[in-house]
């Protein structure tokens, strides 16, 4: 099968998005399928030279897929996204005549996205969407000057248009369903996480001992001490500030704990600050963007997982900490209440700074509780492989094809 995925995030923008389609297409191609992306353009992926003119990423192993970069503008919304000049579409649509895609897969709602839908109208193939992003909880961090209900109208709306335009819709998650539901979305839909793939999640104790001894010269508050992992996004979005105010109460029966942020984001200076008038600067740690290797490096040296996030579509975060053999403590609230399925690999909290606390005080303070845990992460991660949701993704796929055939005829 040929497949196209359109995207307007991908690497290095980083986001649960560019993880699934990365993940995806990598075992969609070991499966025996053809894969290209679609993409915007990032001015630290390519050479400034290039960003005139539509690119092609270089392929260096098996499992590689086609990538495609199309010039962006930046955005001023945000630093982080970029918009794609929507008059290089002639130039794409050439090179996927050449492929000569069997379907689309569109992930986006914008620019990269309108391209997906125009191909497949010009060239009549049948489209799955997958609503990855819930607009209406993240628009307003966006554009926070303009009236919040307004923004939401908005939002329900983009994301109507774009399913109504498609043949099949994704669902990462039991929530992402429920919208679907709310919003009155008609079309058939299929509820399928992105999967882990735990090969990369699987490294030596002696590959995790001389990462943390490297890691721990560049962060020496890191030394000797138990590590507390948030892994994301730094946005406000993700509650981050929650693990601050826990951590005032831990450190005060705990001095050896220590709390790693390992990622990058807009908000990052505003948390770096927070941390400091909260009296925490010598108990927290920002790593900044690390690659993925580094980060299953950080995880299988870090004591436990908190993961405070109150708007995830999938959550997927917490798997990745259970195939690292670490416990999990997270609030549950959307696609971390179907990933973990309650206290599967840790535990699933409300959102309450007590209750949090207190579960991460058990595991601290309780050895055996904390072995049991360990043994129960790595046998609840399993279910989530990214080989058992890209079968259930290629079964979309035949029936979506299938419909649209019929439909034709």
């Amino acid at each position: 099968m040929k497949i196209v995925m359109f995207t307007d995030a991908y690497w290095p923008r980083v986001n649960g998005v560019t993880v699934s389609v990365e993940s995806f297409s990598r075992a969609l191609i070991r499966a025996g399928h053809e894969v290209v992306i679609i993409c915007s353009f990032y001015p630290d992926s390519q050479t400034v030279r290039q960003m005139s003119t539509p690119t092609m990423d270089k392929r260096e192993h098996d499992d590689d897929p086609i990538v495609i970069r199309v010039p962006s503008h930046s955005i001023f919304i945000s630093k982080e996204d970029r918009l794609a000049k929507f008059h290089k579409w002639f130039w794409v649509s050439k090179q996927l005549n050449v492929f000569d895609p069997d379907i689309i897969h569109i992930h986006s709602e914008f620019v990269i996205g309108e391209f997906g839908f125009y191909y497949a109208k010009l060239y009549s193939l049948p489209i799955v969407y997958t609503f990855h992003t819930m607009w209406e909880d993240y628009i307003t961090n966006y554009i926070p000057y303009l009236p919040k209900f307004l923004l939401k109208y908005i939002a329900r709306r983009i994301i109507k248009t774009a399913a109504a335009r498609s043949d099949t819709i994704i669902a990462p998650s039991l929530q992402i369903q429920e919208v679907l539901r709310r919003y009155k979305i008609k079309r058939s839909s299929y509820l399928i996480p992105t999967g882990i793939d735990p090969e990369l999640f699987s490294n030596s104790p002696e590959e995790i001992q001389q990462f943390r001894a490297e890691f721990e010269t560049k962060y020496p508050l890191l030394k000797g001490k138990r590590i507390l992992l948030f892994a994301g996004r730094i946005g406000k979005e993700k509650n981050i500030s929650f693990l601050f105010r826990i951590m005032t109460d831990i450190i005060k029966k705990h001095g050896d704990v220590v709390l790693l942020l390992a990622g990058n984001g807009p908000d990052l200076p505003f948390f770096q600050e927070e941390a400091e008038e909260m009296g925490l600067a010598d108990y927290c740690v920002f790593s900044g963007y690390l690659d993925r290797k580094d980060l299953s490096l950080v995880y299988g040296m870090s004591y436990m997982f908190v993961f405070p996030s109150l708007t995830e579509t999938q959550g997927l975060v917490t798997i990745e900490a259970m195939l690292s053999g670490i416990p999990v403590v997270a609030i549950g609230e959307m696609g971390t209440i179907a990933v973990m399925g309650g206290d599967n690999g840790g535990f699933m909290v409300k959102n309450d700074p007590e209750e949090f606390t207190g579960r991460v005080l058990d595991l601290l303070e309780n050895k055996s509780l904390y072995d049991a845990k360990v043994i129960d992460a790595r046998k609840h991660a399993q279910s989530w492989t990214i080989e058992t949701m890209t079968e259930k993704l290629l079964g979309a796929y035949r029936d979506t094809i299938q419909e649209y055939n019929a439909k034709k005829k």
